[in-house]
């Protein structure tokens, strides 16, 4: 539970008043029995009307005083966790955007989003309930005790033999709860994965009719997450009665020894009563002390998580980026050049197992670079080694002469535009969404990279024109549409670098080839990358890298690869006709 030393320090002092009023809330309960046992043994044994009513009234203003005290502790504990919570999940996302690539990858999305949700409410939760009842049941636990004590010592050593045993059950709940509320939390992860999965797929699933395979999926999760949760209440639901049986027997005995003592004179009815009401008390208490433990067992597993994600190491901590190389690399005259050296990378850091093996290239500003290769060959994985999205395992990506390792990705990403293979839009109005990528962009600028895009022509067929709301995703557009806005995004950034990851998959060639016009005229001066399953797309590069199983296999122009390289060749003859080749 570290994570909230942060926030209790800053909330301390609210914290702390937020806990005189509950103490003195404890305190007005505590008086009562004490009261109450005056009325019994002066009031009403001495039929001292005047006595009860003075007492009862007593009792009344103290027990509003107690009210009064309960809602300021009320209002303060609320006011303190909504705070708490609020500030937890927004550090949470601000650490998850300074993720790497590989981080995410590690946590998944599913999984991220359950953190940031279900386990932040249970942190908050906790806080809430700890400022509520959570301080307040040992207070009264402890004060009822006393109050017992100074009754009659001689029955109080009963509290001797039940609190001990008590106490060893609490920590028997705690130890036996946790693991399974560690489980429920990963449970969780599953059910939102699946879900996750199932939404984003919906077409497809419907496409191939695979409704039955889909509910068995979320099926078999859900009963997992119902298991646990059951295992977990049955473990937790034995003790809660369990300690107010052991208190009800204690109860039970103190009522058989009082008999006794009340006729031998040795303690008054009263003050049975006022003992019977602080071992009431005490099992209320008890009972709540329980509850803490088993919300303190499902924060702490939340906790751990939360911990978890805020302990990774962000970028700059993991290839230690400075100052100097920022200022190095914003100075730096080699504008647009991209160097790879004998670069290899693996996504689990193991030579052996990499998807790229020994890159060794250089491109110049201006260059338009090819990418091609057959599925699986690494072509976008060499791409995201660019904008820092992954870092090699060995070797050195350098972009502008500097090591993208010394550079914050801040200032790297400022300087390249993506159309990624897989495009995503946002949930906003067409105009929106090509000004993500530059926010002070005038209605010109959109609408000439939109005709450069072959967007525009589209775009103003709609009714609203560039003001078309979009649905998550996109959905009211086609894959051809998303792309085209998707490179009008990447264009209006007038970057130095452009990736084009294969964004005219779903356009006819005559719409591709119109596009390839409009950035030939308009790209000038820009390093462009583009990778592409079509060769008819990269025939115009100035240079073209051949993959084949993350290995660069060729380089060199259209031609100079039809007569060298074995792989292109082959690429070429399935795609192209004699016509084409002529």
């Amino acid at each position: 539970m570290s994570i909230l030393y942060k926030y209790i320090k800053k909330y301390g002092f609210i914290f702390i008043i937020g806990i005189l009023f509950l103490t003195a809330e404890a305190l007005c309960d505590l008086l009562q029995p004490t009261i109450m046992a005056k009325i019994v043994d002066i009031g009403v044994k001495q039929k001292d009307g005047d006595y009860v009513i003075q007492q009862g009234l007593k009792m009344l203003g103290i027990a509003s005083l107690g009210a009064i005290f309960a809602c300021i502790r009320s209002i303060i504990a609320s006011n303190v966790s909504q705070r708490i919570g609020l500030e937890l999940r927004f550090d949470l996302f601000k650490k998850i955007q300074e993720f790497a690539f590989a981080n995410k990858d590690a946590f998944g999305d599913a999984s991220l989003i359950t953190r940031l949700t279900n386990d932040v409410t249970q942190v908050q939760n906790f806080i809430n309930g700890l400022m509520r009842i959570f301080v307040k049941a040992p207070i009264l636990c402890i004060g009822s005790i006393i109050m017992a004590v100074s009754l009659s010592p001689r029955m109080a050593l009963i509290l001797l033999v039940i609190v001990p045993v008590i106490v060893c059950l609490i920590i028997i709940n705690l130890k036996l709860g946790y693991p399974y509320f560690v489980k429920i939390q990963k449970a969780l992860d599953q059910i939102n994965t699946v879900m996750r999965e199932y939404l984003a797929g919906v077409r497809v699933v419907k496409a191939f009719n695979r409704f039955d395979y889909e509910t068995e999926r979320f099926e078999k999760e859900n009963d997992y997450l119902g298991d646990i949760s059951m295992r977990a209440s049955r473990k937790m639901a034995i003790f809660a009665p369990l300690i107010q049986l052991i208190v009800n027997l204690g109860i039970v005995v103190i009522l058989w020894l009082s008999g006794f003592a009340v006729q031998n004179g040795s303690i008054q009815v009263g003050e049975v009563i006022a003992f019977t009401n602080y071992m009431t008390q005490i099992l209320f208490a008890l009972s709540m002390i329980t509850h803490v433990f088993i919300s303190f067992v499902r924060a702490k597993a939340s906790a751990d998580r939360i911990q978890e994600v805020l302990e990774q190491a962000d970028e700059k901590k993991i290839y230690k980026l400075t100052e100097e190389g920022n200022e190095k690399f914003q100075e730096s005259p080699q504008k647009g050049m991209v160097t790879y050296e004998s670069v290899y990378f693996s996504y689990n850091h193991d030579i052996e197992s990499a998807v790229l093996k020994n890159l060794s290239f250089e491109c110049k500003r201006g260059e338009s670079i090819g990418i091609i290769g057959s599925t699986g060959s690494g072509k976008s994985t060499l791409v995201n080694l660019i904008p820092g999205f992954y870092y090699p395992t060995s070797g050195t990506v350098k972009v502008e002469g500097i090591d993208i390792k010394t550079v914050s990705p801040k200032y790297l990403r400022e300087k390249i535009a993506i159309v990624p293979q897989k495009t995503i839009l946002f949930t906003g109005t067409i105009r929106e969404n090509i000004r993500w990528g530059k926010e002070d962009a005038t209605m010109d600028e959109i609408k000439e990279v939109a005709m450069i895009a072959q967007a525009h022509a589209f775009i103003t067929s709609f009714p609203e024109g560039y003001e078309t709301h979009l649905g998550q995703g996109g959905v009211n557009l086609s894959g051809g549409q998303k792309q085209r806005i998707a490179i009008a995004r990447a264009l209006i950034r007038k970057p130095e670098i452009l990736i084009l990851d294969d964004c005219t998959s779903a356009l006819d060639l005559e719409t591709e080839s119109k596009i390839r016009e409009g950035l030939s005229r308009h790209k000038k001066g820009v390093t462009t990358f583009i990778i592409t399953q079509r060769i008819t797309s990269v025939m115009e590069a100035n240079r073209i890298i051949v993959l084949d199983a993350g290995e660069q296999v060729g380089i060199g122009t259209h031609y100079e690869l039809l007569k060298s390289c074995r792989v292109y060749q082959e690429i070429f003859d399935s795609q192209c006709s004699l016509e084409v080749m002529e």
